[in-house]
């Protein structure tokens, strides 16, 4: 502990140069807008003592041995100018142990939380990250009785803009599929630590739908068994993109996932959180056109079904103007409240998300959406309308005239918009701030649940203020709306900081910050690394979306020949920039036949080789370190991915040359490069099949329901849908992980069935034969899907060494072409 003095200084000193000092108060227009609902949600929150005592038990479970040594309190928003904030303060000195050491008052339990959060990370040099992450670094925290004190014996963080939102419509299913109680109560205190306190809150709603169709409008049980999404694709059914696939739903998955929603429910408002409910869009059983034969019932077109198979695809879609939309809306707000006794008074609803009008008439999409917020506001009079705002970004339908005839359908204050893309496509730059209704700047960053090692943190970090602070701004929040979390926690720490951040962060100095309490100590290479980091994979500036298409994990379903290898595409990280029409969770932007898309790269790989180099060099160091293990795995793990893209492009070079040889050797290579990968993933927990599909099993009641749920499981992250003999689904690949088991049990295998064509195709002198490949390829994923074998759970094997090892087998030749080095990317 000799050193902690001189950290502590460092990083108190760092924490006033990044952060500032707020000195003036600060509102937006859009704040305003929304005062009547702050004011109704602040009158209603639960009661201090309640969100005092939640705040504590967390505490407890995050750092036990210091449950005594901090005092919570709640504080009214007057003693913070109005706004909401925590205050860090000494503890009057009491002289026998155990006594507090640290006042943290908050204006409500998510700010209390906020505050130790910030008091571990910026006074102690702690880091708080998921469990799948590297989890907590709490070893720099100093004992009971000695922790640091404040300056000045008191400070104050506010707010700038009153909301922390969280979530996106699919999380649900790519990540929460499987979660239990426990793994809940772990995110619902990392989301109070992060200060969110506006979630989405989707589990359990099919329980309510079906008491609503049941009770209300004379639909079945069975009716709703072709309704509903199976365990891992309920988002997708949700949005109307797919009923019945992976179904039909149990009762006991219905009545347990209700269950599981009051829970989380009931902690979030003891944290005192703003859960977000699910307002009804539109979408209903195909039942309902037989029970209102006049309703304005719209029939939808296939979504990436193969050839347009009805038992899966063409949902049906209500007219928002029909009078039983306002009815059906009305009815599911109404039982949300009964059963669940209270709300927030915010609603989520997408009906517009990737689901075109038919007409452009301002006047007809003015009539819609006041129609669905009228199916919300006749269940809940103060009702406001949560909206993603994708459709802005993703649809060339949406022209100012058609956004300002939505936006200003319903009354100022009782719509806010989400800025879902803003850290790459901020939509409320060329809209006018959406034209006056309040918004929230989000940062959305992955997709699907894809790993990968990518970001760009300045936007995170100057974004969110140049948004609040523009002209006439209507910002009332930051968010996080990520696909898929457990990946990149240097990004998403930095942008859970945003809601407390008055002036641009300055991120260099940040990163050095972030690397000291990520790992408990500085190691120079290792900080030397990151700064590398920083500008190369955290540096992403090309506009696009970052959906993996790595080869691995996402192998080409092409002919060899229309494979494009000329040396352009490999030396310069622009040429791989291919546009792709930007999809979330709705619609992947599957590959055609014959198309290769080169994965997307936008940094040098011997920069990041260098930085691998460096982090591996300072490993001895904090070979102990969990989150340290995790970095060197994702990052080695970043690097081989990168090289792998190359390898398979040689491995066509020698296809086209006709050298068998060559083939032969470099397609054993890809082989074994992926059997190596596996290895690698295994010795980390956050990398590893085995829990994926163990939870999926462990909520299942019988065996017929362990079948399912573990099929579903498989098949997420592999091929959805139905699939000919020689037609594979367009819907390959979307939900892909690097983890292992996925890698020698299904990734690897299927290279090996394309390389064996290939080869093949030379032995004989023929052509690739493609439709062959296909069939072969839909074989093995078939029965991998329906595959029952077991993964492990625990890692095993040490990353460091693991990461040296494949490092110099791979990547340590940047001048040979048999190993990685550059491997044709030149630096930038």
């Amino acid at each position: 502990m000799a050193a902690f003095p001189y950290l502590c200084f460092t990083l108190i000193f760092l924490f006033i140069a990044i952060n500032g000092v707020p000195v003036a108060e600060s509102s937006t227009l859009g704040v305003g807008y929304i005062s009547r609902l702050l004011e109704i949600q602040d009158r209603e929150r639960s009661p201090p003592p309640v969100q005092v005592a939640a705040a504590h038990a967390a505490l407890n479970r995050l750092i036990p041995s210091h449950s005594s040594s901090f005092q919570l309190r709640i504080i009214s928003k007057d003693n913070c100018g109005g706004e909401y904030c925590f205050r860090l303060s000494n503890y009057p000195a009491i002289n026998h142990g155990g006594s507090p050491e640290i006042l943290i008052s908050g204006t409500t339990g998510v700010e209390i939380l906020s505050g130790l959060h910030w008091y571990l990370k910026y006074y102690c040099g702690a880091h708080i990250s998921w469990s799948k992450t590297g989890g907590a670094q709490l070893s720099s925290v100093p004992k009971p009785g000695s922790l640091p004190p404040i300056q000045d014996s008191e400070i104050t963080i506010k707010r700038p803009t009153p909301w922390s939102y969280y979530q996106n419509a699919v999380s649900s299913s790519y990540t929460f599929a499987w979660w239990d109680w426990e793994r809940w109560e772990k995110e619902i205190d990392w989301m109070a630590l992060q200060g969110i306190n506006l979630p989405l809150a989707f589990t359990g709603q099919e329980a309510i739908w079906q008491k609503v169709f049941q009770q209300n409008f004379n639909i079945s049980a069975q009716d709703l068994d072709d309704f509903f999404g199976g365990p891992a694709f309920l988002a997708w059914s949700r949005m109307g993109n797919l009923h019945g696939w992976g179904g039909p739903l149990p009762q006991t998955w219905l009545d347990q996932q209700l269950v599981m929603q009051k829970r989380i429910l009931a902690r979030m408002y003891e944290f005192g959180m703003n859960p977000v409910l699910p307002a009804f869009s539109g979408n209903v059983p195909a039942a309902l056109t037989r029970v209102y034969p006049s309703a304005e019932i719209t029939r939808l077109g296939n979504w990436f079904t193969v050839r347009s198979d009805p038992r899966w695809c063409c949902t049906y879609l209500l007219d928002a103007t029909d009078p039983l939309f306002v009815e059906i809306g009305r009815a599911f707000i109404t039982q949300q409240l009964a059963e669940y006794g209270r709300t927030s008074h915010i609603y989520n609803c997408d009906t517009f998300d990737e689901n075109t009008p038919p007409v452009d008439d301002p006047e007809y999409i003015s009539s819609l959406a006041a129609a669905i917020f009228k199916g919300m506001e006749s269940g809940d009079d103060d009702a406001v309308w949560l909206m993603q705002g994708w459709l802005f970004t993703d649809d060339p339908f949406w022209k100012p005239p058609q956004m300002k005839a939505l936006l200003h359908s319903v009354p100022l204050g009782r719509l806010v918009v989400l800025d879902l893309f803003a850290e790459v496509k901020p939509v409320w730059a060329t809209s006018e701030q959406f034209y006056g209704v309040p918004y929230i700047w989000c940062m959305l960053h992955n997709f699907a649940g894809n790993i990968e090692m990518y970001g760009y943190v300045d936007s995170v970090g100057s974004g969110p203020i140049d948004a609040r602070l523009s002209e006439n701004s209507t910002m009332v929040g930051v968010g996080m709306s990520m696909e898929g979390i457990e990946q990149n926690p240097v990004v998403y720490d930095l942008m859970s900081e945003m809601a407390f951040r008055w002036d641009r962060v300055d991120v260099k100095a940040w990163i050095d910050a972030y690397v000291q309490r990520r790992y408990g100590k500085l190691v120079p290479s290792i900080r030397d690394s990151w700064n590398i980091l920083h500008q190369t994979l955290y540096n992403c500036t090309d506009g696009l979306m970052d959906k993996n298409r790595d080869v691995i994990v996402s192998f080409p379903d092409v002919d060899p020949n229309s494979v494009s290898t000329s040396s352009s595409l490999l030396s310069l990280p622009g040429a791989r920039r291919h546009h792709h029409r930007l999809a979330l969770g709705r619609a992947a932007y599957p590959q055609n036949s014959y198309d290769y898309t080169h994965p997307h790269l936008w940094y040098s790989t011997s920069e990041v080789i260098r930085a691998l180099q460096l982090l591996i060099a300072g490993g001895d160091q904090l070979s102990e370190s969990s989150t340290y293990r995790y970095d060197v795995v994702d990052l080695t793990r970043q690097a081989l991915a990168k090289y792998a893209n190359h390898l398979f492009v040689e491995v066509v070079e020698a296809y086209q040359a006709g050298d068998l040889r060559g083939v032969r050797r470099l397609s054993q290579k890809f082989l074994g490069l992926v059997d190596d990968m596996d290895t690698l993933l295994a010795s980390h927990d956050g990398f590893l099949l085995g829990p994926w599909l163990e939870s999926a099993k462990q909520l299942a009641q019988d065996d017929q329901q362990k079948i399912q749920f573990e099929w579903n499981a498989r098949t997420q992250i592999t091929m959805w849908f139905d699939n000919t003999d020689d037609e594979a689904s367009l819907l390959r690949d979307y939900g892909n992980k690097y983890w292992s088991g996925l890698l020698r049990g299904y990734y690897g295998p299927r290279a090996a069935i394309y390389f064996k064509f290939l080869t093949r195709s030379l032995e004989r002198g023929d052509g690739f034969e493609l439709r062959q490949w296909r069939k072969e390829w839909v074989t093995l994923t078939n029965e991998w899907q329906s595959g029952r074998s077991v993964f492990p759970t625990r890692s095993s094997g040490d990353p460091l060494n693991i990461s040296r090892w494949l490092h110099d087998k791979y990547l340590s030749d940047p001048g040979s072409s048999r190993a990685g080095g550059s491997y044709g990317v030149e630096e930038k």
